[in-house]
Protein backbone atom coordinates (compact mmCIF):
# COMPACT_ATOMS: atom_id res chain seq x y z
CA UNK A 1 0.00 0.00 0.00
CA UNK A 2 1.33 3.42 -0.90
CA UNK A 3 1.64 6.15 1.70
CA UNK A 4 -1.75 7.60 2.61
CA UNK A 5 -2.18 11.34 2.24
CA UNK A 6 -3.40 13.06 5.37
CA UNK A 7 -7.16 13.22 5.77
CA UNK A 8 -9.32 16.16 6.83
CA UNK A 9 -9.28 15.58 10.57
CA UNK A 10 -6.44 13.77 12.29
CA UNK A 11 -8.70 13.37 15.34
CA UNK A 12 -10.47 10.37 16.82
CA UNK A 13 -9.71 6.78 17.74
CA UNK A 14 -9.36 5.78 14.07
CA UNK A 15 -7.36 8.81 12.94
CA UNK A 16 -5.02 7.78 10.14
CA UNK A 17 -7.34 5.05 8.82
CA UNK A 18 -8.73 5.73 5.36
CA UNK A 19 -12.00 4.11 4.25
CA UNK A 20 -13.43 4.09 0.74
CA UNK A 21 -17.19 3.52 0.66
CA UNK A 22 -18.84 2.34 -2.57
CA UNK A 23 -22.36 1.69 -1.38
CA UNK A 24 -25.98 2.74 -1.31
CA UNK A 25 -29.11 2.60 0.84
CA UNK A 26 -28.41 2.03 4.57
CA UNK A 27 -26.32 -1.02 5.53
CA UNK A 28 -22.85 -0.19 4.21
CA UNK A 29 -23.20 3.63 4.48
CA UNK A 30 -24.23 3.11 8.13
CA UNK A 31 -21.09 1.05 8.71
CA UNK A 32 -18.86 3.68 7.09
CA UNK A 33 -20.60 6.44 9.05
CA UNK A 34 -19.71 4.71 12.32
CA UNK A 35 -16.07 4.45 11.25
CA UNK A 36 -16.14 8.13 10.29
CA UNK A 37 -17.58 9.03 13.68
CA UNK A 38 -14.54 7.30 15.21
CA UNK A 39 -12.16 9.48 13.24
CA UNK A 40 -11.51 7.51 10.05
CA UNK A 41 -11.15 9.48 6.82
CA UNK A 42 -14.17 8.14 4.95
CA UNK A 43 -14.46 8.91 1.24
CA UNK A 44 -17.89 8.16 -0.17
CA UNK A 45 -17.68 7.27 -3.84
CA UNK A 46 -21.10 7.76 -5.42
CA UNK A 47 -22.50 8.27 -8.92
CA UNK A 48 -22.92 11.86 -10.16
CA UNK A 49 -26.63 11.59 -9.28
CA UNK A 50 -25.76 10.53 -5.74
CA UNK A 51 -26.49 7.50 -3.59
CA UNK A 52 -30.24 6.76 -3.75
CA UNK A 53 -30.65 7.50 -0.04
CA UNK A 54 -29.85 11.14 -0.77
CA UNK A 55 -33.20 11.45 -2.49
CA UNK A 56 -35.33 10.02 0.33
CA UNK A 57 -37.73 12.56 1.87
CA UNK A 58 -37.90 14.80 3.72
CA UNK A 59 -35.48 17.22 2.07
CA UNK A 60 -34.98 20.93 1.53
CA UNK A 61 -32.69 20.65 -1.48
CA UNK A 62 -32.07 17.93 -4.11
CA UNK A 63 -29.60 15.27 -3.03
CA UNK A 64 -29.77 16.19 0.64
CA UNK A 65 -32.55 13.98 1.98
CA UNK A 66 -33.09 13.80 5.73
CA UNK A 67 -31.70 10.26 6.26
CA UNK A 68 -28.58 11.14 4.25
CA UNK A 69 -27.67 14.03 6.55
CA UNK A 70 -26.76 11.59 9.32
CA UNK A 71 -25.71 8.59 7.21
CA UNK A 72 -23.16 10.69 5.33
CA UNK A 73 -21.76 12.85 8.11
CA UNK A 74 -18.02 12.67 8.75
CA UNK A 75 -17.42 11.69 5.12
CA UNK A 76 -16.07 13.31 1.99
CA UNK A 77 -17.94 12.78 -1.27
CA UNK A 78 -16.37 11.92 -4.62
CA UNK A 79 -18.79 11.71 -7.55
CA UNK A 80 -17.41 9.18 -10.04
CA UNK A 81 -19.17 7.44 -12.92
CA UNK A 82 -17.43 4.06 -12.80
CA UNK A 83 -18.63 3.16 -16.30
CA UNK A 84 -17.17 6.29 -17.88
CA UNK A 85 -13.62 6.49 -19.27
CA UNK A 86 -11.12 6.71 -16.40
CA UNK A 87 -13.86 6.24 -13.79
CA UNK A 88 -12.48 2.90 -12.65
CA UNK A 89 -8.93 4.32 -12.77
CA UNK A 90 -9.99 7.13 -10.46
CA UNK A 91 -11.46 4.69 -7.94
CA UNK A 92 -8.36 2.48 -8.06
CA UNK A 93 -6.22 5.54 -7.38
CA UNK A 94 -8.25 6.17 -4.23
CA UNK A 95 -8.09 2.49 -3.24
CA UNK A 96 -4.29 2.53 -3.49
CA UNK A 97 -4.28 5.04 -0.62
CA UNK A 98 -6.87 3.24 1.51
CA UNK A 99 -6.89 0.88 4.47
CA UNK A 100 -10.48 -0.27 4.03
CA UNK A 101 -12.91 -0.70 1.14
CA UNK A 102 -16.59 -1.13 2.07
CA UNK A 103 -19.13 -1.99 -0.58
CA UNK A 104 -22.58 -3.57 -0.84
CA UNK A 105 -22.57 -3.95 -4.60
CA UNK A 106 -23.41 -7.51 -5.54
CA UNK A 107 -20.38 -9.66 -6.46
CA UNK A 108 -21.44 -9.96 -10.11
CA UNK A 109 -21.69 -6.16 -10.40
CA UNK A 110 -18.22 -5.79 -8.91
CA UNK A 111 -16.84 -8.38 -11.33
CA UNK A 112 -18.43 -6.58 -14.26
CA UNK A 113 -16.69 -3.38 -13.16
CA UNK A 114 -13.46 -5.36 -12.69
CA UNK A 115 -13.47 -4.46 -9.01
CA UNK A 116 -13.44 -7.94 -7.50
CA UNK A 117 -11.13 -8.65 -4.59
CA UNK A 118 -8.27 -10.10 -6.64
CA UNK A 119 -8.22 -7.13 -9.02
CA UNK A 120 -8.31 -4.57 -6.21
CA UNK A 121 -5.78 -6.44 -4.06
CA UNK A 122 -3.38 -6.39 -7.01
CA UNK A 123 -3.04 -2.60 -6.58
CA UNK A 124 -3.21 -2.63 -2.76
CA UNK A 125 -2.36 -5.99 -1.13
CA UNK A 126 -2.79 -4.56 2.38
CA UNK A 127 -6.38 -3.47 1.80
CA UNK A 128 -9.25 -4.71 3.99
CA UNK A 129 -11.92 -5.41 1.35
CA UNK A 130 -15.33 -5.73 3.04
CA UNK A 131 -18.16 -6.81 0.77
CA UNK A 132 -21.70 -7.17 2.14
CA UNK A 133 -24.58 -8.63 0.17
CA UNK A 134 -27.82 -10.51 0.75
CA UNK A 135 -26.53 -14.08 0.51
CA UNK A 136 -23.18 -15.88 0.46
CA UNK A 137 -21.55 -15.36 -2.92
CA UNK A 138 -20.81 -19.08 -3.33
CA UNK A 139 -24.36 -20.19 -2.47
CA UNK A 140 -27.33 -21.01 -4.67
CA UNK A 141 -28.71 -17.56 -3.86
CA UNK A 142 -25.45 -15.72 -4.44
CA UNK A 143 -26.80 -13.70 -7.36
CA UNK A 144 -30.14 -12.82 -5.75
CA UNK A 145 -31.08 -9.25 -4.93
CA UNK A 146 -31.89 -8.57 -1.29
CA UNK A 147 -33.19 -5.75 0.84
CA UNK A 148 -34.07 -5.55 4.51
CA UNK A 149 -37.57 -7.04 4.07
CA UNK A 150 -36.18 -9.96 2.07
CA UNK A 151 -33.62 -10.77 4.75
CA UNK A 152 -36.18 -10.47 7.55
CA UNK A 153 -38.17 -13.14 5.73
CA UNK A 154 -35.22 -15.38 4.82
CA UNK A 155 -33.72 -15.33 8.33
CA UNK A 156 -36.87 -16.36 10.21
CA UNK A 157 -37.70 -12.93 11.63
CA UNK A 158 -41.03 -12.61 9.83
CA UNK A 159 -41.91 -16.11 11.02
CA UNK A 160 -41.17 -15.09 14.61
CA UNK A 161 -43.59 -12.19 14.27
CA UNK A 162 -46.17 -14.50 12.73
CA UNK A 163 -45.85 -16.90 15.68
CA UNK A 164 -46.59 -14.08 18.11
CA UNK A 165 -49.22 -12.02 16.30
CA UNK A 166 -50.68 -14.38 13.72
CA UNK A 167 -49.57 -11.95 10.99
CA UNK A 168 -46.34 -12.12 8.95
CA UNK A 169 -45.22 -8.63 9.92
CA UNK A 170 -41.86 -7.04 9.25
CA UNK A 171 -40.13 -5.40 12.21
CA UNK A 172 -40.92 -1.68 11.80
CA UNK A 173 -37.30 -0.62 11.39
CA UNK A 174 -34.60 -1.68 8.90
CA UNK A 175 -33.22 -4.05 11.50
CA UNK A 176 -31.28 -6.32 9.13
CA UNK A 177 -29.55 -3.40 7.42
CA UNK A 178 -28.44 -1.88 10.70
CA UNK A 179 -27.36 -5.09 12.41
CA UNK A 180 -25.39 -6.11 9.33
CA UNK A 181 -23.87 -2.63 9.22
CA UNK A 182 -22.61 -3.13 12.75
CA UNK A 183 -21.30 -6.58 11.74
CA UNK A 184 -19.30 -4.89 8.97
CA UNK A 185 -17.77 -2.49 11.51
CA UNK A 186 -16.84 -5.34 13.86
CA UNK A 187 -15.29 -7.33 11.03
CA UNK A 188 -13.31 -4.38 9.68
CA UNK A 189 -11.90 -3.51 13.10
CA UNK A 190 -10.85 -7.15 13.66
CA UNK A 191 -9.13 -7.24 10.26
CA UNK A 192 -7.34 -3.94 10.92
CA UNK A 193 -6.12 -5.31 14.26
CA UNK A 194 -4.87 -8.48 12.55
CA UNK A 195 -3.01 -6.49 9.88
CA UNK A 196 -1.54 -4.13 12.47
CA UNK A 197 -0.02 -7.10 14.29
CA UNK A 198 1.81 -8.61 11.36
CA UNK A 199 -1.07 -9.98 9.32
CA UNK A 200 -2.12 -9.14 5.79
CA UNK A 201 -4.95 -7.44 4.01
CA UNK A 202 -7.92 -9.68 3.33
CA UNK A 203 -11.36 -10.12 1.83
CA UNK A 204 -14.30 -10.02 4.27
CA UNK A 205 -17.72 -11.18 3.13
CA UNK A 206 -20.73 -10.25 5.27
CA UNK A 207 -23.83 -12.10 4.01
CA UNK A 208 -26.94 -10.51 5.45
CA UNK A 209 -28.95 -13.74 5.61
CA UNK A 210 -26.27 -15.57 7.59
CA UNK A 211 -25.70 -12.61 9.90
CA UNK A 212 -29.38 -12.26 10.73
CA UNK A 213 -29.94 -16.01 11.09
CA UNK A 214 -27.08 -16.19 13.60
CA UNK A 215 -28.57 -13.16 15.39
CA UNK A 216 -32.04 -14.73 15.60
CA UNK A 217 -30.73 -18.11 16.77
CA UNK A 218 -29.03 -16.74 19.90
CA UNK A 219 -32.11 -17.49 22.02
CA UNK A 220 -34.36 -19.07 19.39
CA UNK A 221 -32.25 -22.14 18.69
CA UNK A 222 -34.12 -23.33 21.77
CA UNK A 223 -34.43 -27.07 22.35
CA UNK A 224 -32.88 -27.70 18.93
CA UNK A 225 -29.50 -26.81 20.49
CA UNK A 226 -29.55 -30.09 22.42
CA UNK A 227 -32.02 -32.31 20.59
CA UNK A 228 -31.95 -33.20 16.90
CA UNK A 229 -35.75 -33.01 16.76
CA UNK A 230 -36.05 -30.22 19.33
CA UNK A 231 -38.21 -27.22 18.61
CA UNK A 232 -36.79 -23.88 17.57
CA UNK A 233 -37.92 -20.81 19.49
CA UNK A 234 -37.81 -19.28 22.96
CA UNK A 235 -41.05 -19.85 24.90
CA UNK A 236 -40.82 -16.50 26.70
CA UNK A 237 -40.00 -14.46 23.61
CA UNK A 238 -42.67 -16.14 21.50
CA UNK A 239 -45.50 -15.85 24.00
CA UNK A 240 -48.35 -13.83 22.45
CA UNK A 241 -49.00 -12.57 25.98
CA UNK A 242 -45.57 -10.93 26.27
CA UNK A 243 -46.50 -7.28 26.11
CA UNK A 244 -46.46 -4.06 28.08
CA UNK A 245 -48.78 -3.81 31.09
CA UNK A 246 -51.57 -1.31 31.64
CA UNK A 247 -51.32 0.70 34.86
CA UNK A 248 -54.04 2.75 36.51
CA UNK A 249 -53.21 5.67 34.21
CA UNK A 250 -50.97 4.48 31.38
CA UNK A 251 -48.71 1.74 30.07
CA UNK A 252 -45.42 0.39 31.40
CA UNK A 253 -42.98 -2.43 30.94
CA UNK A 254 -42.47 -4.00 34.37
CA UNK A 255 -40.21 -7.04 34.57
CA UNK A 256 -39.77 -8.72 37.98
CA UNK A 257 -36.96 -10.87 36.62
CA UNK A 258 -35.17 -12.34 39.64
CA UNK A 259 -36.84 -14.48 42.28
CA UNK A 260 -36.39 -11.68 44.81
CA UNK A 261 -37.99 -9.24 42.34
CA UNK A 262 -40.98 -11.56 42.09
CA UNK A 263 -41.38 -11.86 45.85
CA UNK A 264 -41.22 -8.07 46.25
CA UNK A 265 -43.66 -7.57 43.39
CA UNK A 266 -46.26 -9.98 44.77
CA UNK A 267 -46.00 -8.39 48.22
CA UNK A 268 -46.50 -4.90 46.75
CA UNK A 269 -49.74 -5.92 45.03
CA UNK A 270 -50.99 -7.75 48.11
CA UNK A 271 -50.70 -11.24 46.63
CA UNK A 272 -47.68 -12.74 48.47
CA UNK A 273 -49.00 -16.28 47.98
CA UNK A 274 -48.16 -16.01 44.27
CA UNK A 275 -44.45 -16.09 45.11
CA UNK A 276 -44.83 -19.74 46.02
CA UNK A 277 -46.99 -20.70 43.01
CA UNK A 278 -45.01 -23.52 41.35
CA UNK A 279 -45.71 -22.05 37.92
CA UNK A 280 -43.88 -18.84 38.79
CA UNK A 281 -41.58 -19.50 41.77
CA UNK A 282 -38.31 -19.48 39.77
CA UNK A 283 -37.08 -17.63 36.70
CA UNK A 284 -37.14 -20.75 34.48
CA UNK A 285 -40.68 -21.48 35.71
CA UNK A 286 -41.84 -17.98 34.77
CA UNK A 287 -40.20 -18.25 31.33
CA UNK A 288 -41.66 -21.69 30.68
CA UNK A 289 -45.12 -20.54 31.72
CA UNK A 290 -44.97 -17.16 30.01
CA UNK A 291 -48.47 -17.58 28.55
CA UNK A 292 -49.84 -17.57 32.11
CA UNK A 293 -47.27 -15.25 33.71
CA UNK A 294 -47.83 -12.21 31.49
CA UNK A 295 -51.66 -12.25 31.82
CA UNK A 296 -51.15 -12.39 35.59
CA UNK A 297 -48.97 -9.26 35.42
CA UNK A 298 -51.63 -7.58 33.27
CA UNK A 299 -54.23 -8.40 35.93
CA UNK A 300 -52.16 -6.93 38.77
CA UNK A 301 -50.51 -3.80 37.36
CA UNK A 302 -53.70 -1.67 37.06
CA UNK A 303 -53.75 -1.52 40.87
CA UNK A 304 -51.25 1.37 40.85
CA UNK A 305 -50.43 4.40 38.74
CA UNK A 306 -47.36 4.53 36.54
CA UNK A 307 -45.66 6.93 38.97
CA UNK A 308 -46.37 4.60 41.89
CA UNK A 309 -45.01 1.64 39.96
CA UNK A 310 -41.87 3.51 38.95
CA UNK A 311 -41.19 4.64 42.51
CA UNK A 312 -41.67 1.12 43.87
CA UNK A 313 -39.65 -0.58 41.12
CA UNK A 314 -36.75 1.85 41.52
CA UNK A 315 -36.73 1.21 45.26
CA UNK A 316 -36.96 -2.57 44.86
CA UNK A 317 -34.45 -2.84 42.02
CA UNK A 318 -37.05 -4.09 39.54
CA UNK A 319 -36.53 -3.16 35.91
CA UNK A 320 -39.33 -0.89 34.75
CA UNK A 321 -39.95 1.88 32.24
CA UNK A 322 -42.94 3.72 30.80
CA UNK A 323 -44.00 3.01 27.22
CA UNK A 324 -42.85 6.02 25.20
CA UNK A 325 -43.56 7.00 21.64
CA UNK A 326 -40.43 7.59 19.55
CA UNK A 327 -40.56 11.37 19.87
CA UNK A 328 -40.88 11.16 23.64
CA UNK A 329 -38.05 8.62 23.86
CA UNK A 330 -35.77 10.98 21.93
CA UNK A 331 -36.68 14.08 23.95
CA UNK A 332 -36.91 12.88 27.56
CA UNK A 333 -34.69 14.57 30.14
CA UNK A 334 -32.50 11.44 30.03
CA UNK A 335 -32.04 11.67 26.26
CA UNK A 336 -31.46 15.42 26.33
CA UNK A 337 -28.86 15.17 29.09
CA UNK A 338 -26.93 12.62 27.05
CA UNK A 339 -27.10 14.74 23.91
CA UNK A 340 -27.95 11.77 21.71
CA UNK A 341 -30.24 13.90 19.59
CA UNK A 342 -29.07 17.47 19.22
CA UNK A 343 -29.25 20.33 16.77
CA UNK A 344 -26.49 21.53 14.46
CA UNK A 345 -26.11 23.96 11.59
CA UNK A 346 -25.53 22.53 8.12
CA UNK A 347 -23.76 24.80 5.59
CA UNK A 348 -26.54 24.40 3.00
CA UNK A 349 -29.46 22.78 4.83
CA UNK A 350 -29.67 25.03 7.88
CA UNK A 351 -30.72 23.70 11.28
CA UNK A 352 -31.12 19.96 11.49
CA UNK A 353 -31.07 17.22 14.08
CA UNK A 354 -28.00 15.07 14.54
CA UNK A 355 -28.11 11.53 15.92
CA UNK A 356 -25.21 11.48 18.36
CA UNK A 357 -22.74 8.69 19.01
CA UNK A 358 -24.23 6.42 21.70
CA UNK A 359 -20.93 4.96 22.97
CA UNK A 360 -18.62 7.02 25.16
CA UNK A 361 -14.84 6.67 25.18
CA UNK A 362 -12.73 8.22 27.94
CA UNK A 363 -9.87 8.78 25.46
CA UNK A 364 -12.09 10.34 22.78
CA UNK A 365 -14.55 12.51 24.72
CA UNK A 366 -15.56 14.99 22.01
CA UNK A 367 -16.10 13.39 18.60
CA UNK A 368 -15.85 15.78 15.68
CA UNK A 369 -18.91 16.39 13.53
CA UNK A 370 -18.31 17.17 9.88
CA UNK A 371 -21.65 17.67 8.12
CA UNK A 372 -22.92 15.59 5.22
CA UNK A 373 -21.21 16.83 2.03
CA UNK A 374 -22.95 17.70 -1.19
CA UNK A 375 -22.77 15.15 -4.00
CA UNK A 376 -19.21 15.20 -5.31
CA UNK A 377 -18.18 18.09 -3.08
CA UNK A 378 -14.69 16.67 -2.56
CA UNK A 379 -14.09 14.90 -5.88
CA UNK A 380 -11.18 17.03 -7.06
CA UNK A 381 -9.69 17.28 -3.58
CA UNK A 382 -9.50 13.56 -2.85
CA UNK A 383 -8.37 12.61 -6.35
CA UNK A 384 -5.51 15.12 -6.24
CA UNK A 385 -4.52 13.75 -2.84
CA UNK A 386 -4.33 10.32 -4.48
CA UNK A 387 -2.21 11.63 -7.35
CA UNK A 388 -4.96 11.38 -9.95
CA UNK A 389 -5.78 14.20 -12.35
CA UNK A 390 -9.51 15.03 -11.88
CA UNK A 391 -9.73 16.47 -15.40
CA UNK A 392 -9.43 12.93 -16.76
CA UNK A 393 -12.97 12.23 -15.51
CA UNK A 394 -14.27 14.74 -18.03
CA UNK A 395 -12.25 13.25 -20.85
CA UNK A 396 -14.05 11.28 -23.58
CA UNK A 397 -11.00 9.09 -24.28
Amino acid sequence: MSEKPSGPSGRGLLAGVRVIELASVIMAPYAAQQLGDLGADVIKVEPPTGDMTRHYPPRRHPGMGGPALNLNRNKRSAAIDLKAPHGRDALLALLRTADVFITNLRPQALEKLRLGYDEVAAVNPGLIYANAQGFRSDSRYGTHAAYDDIIQAASGLVWLNHKVSGQPHYVPTVLADKICGMQIVQSVLAALHYREHGGTGQHIEVPMADTMLAFNLVEHLGAAALEADGEFGSARSLSPQRRAQRTADGWMCILPHSDRNWRDFTAFVGRPELAADPRFSTGPDRARNADAFYPLLAELTPRHTSAEWQEFCDRAGIAAAPVLDLESAATTAYAQEGGLLHEAEHPTEGRYRVIGRPVRYSADPEPELRPCPGIGQHTDEVLREAGFDPSLLHSTH
